[in-house]
């Protein structure tokens, strides 16, 4: 009969060291990929409104606005430019386009504003690729931002 021994503190203690390092690798990775997809956002002529937006519907990653057009962004980072776009799943699709709905609705001066879903896709030794309306079928038949 074997006896299963409690793991020693200090080896509990490394382990959540470990954990919390890559925590907090991943987020100032994010951070840095969010300060890229705005820089290159900008130099398009885009004008940013907000950084990590919490909304009580979801977290938008960054809020730009060019013209009468209100893009809701997520920005992914992956190793290659196809993984990055291929990594937003329908549910965070879903969650995306109601914050953005929630922030056309309750921010002033962005009212009647067309809001669109867009995304910046990173991976290194590779420019950022914009791809604006990227989930054309994701708003509810006949919203268009407006309501």
């Amino acid at each position: 009969m074997s006896v299963v021994r409690p793991a020693r503190p200090e080896r509990q203690a490394q382990r959540r060291a470990q954990r919390q390092a890559r925590g907090t690798a991943a987020r100032l990775s994010g951070r840095r990929a969010e300060v890229i997809a705005a820089l290159w956002l900008m130099a398009k002529g885009y004008r940013i409104l907000g950084f990590r937006l919490a909304t009580p519907l979801g977290e938008i990653d960054l809020l730009a606005q060019r013209g009468g057009v209100l893009a809701v962004v997520e920005v992914k980072s992956r190793t290659s430019l196809e993984a990055a776009l291929e990594a937003v799943t329908y549910e965070q699709r879903a969650r995306l386009r109601r914050a953005g709905a929630h922030v056309a609705a309750h921010r002033a001066g962005l009212r009647g504003a067309v809001v669109r879903l867009d995304l910046i896709a990173l991976a290194p030794g590779r420019r950022p690729r914009h791809v604006p309306d990227a989930w054309p079928n994701s708003w509810p038949k006949g919203w268009n931002g407006d309501q």
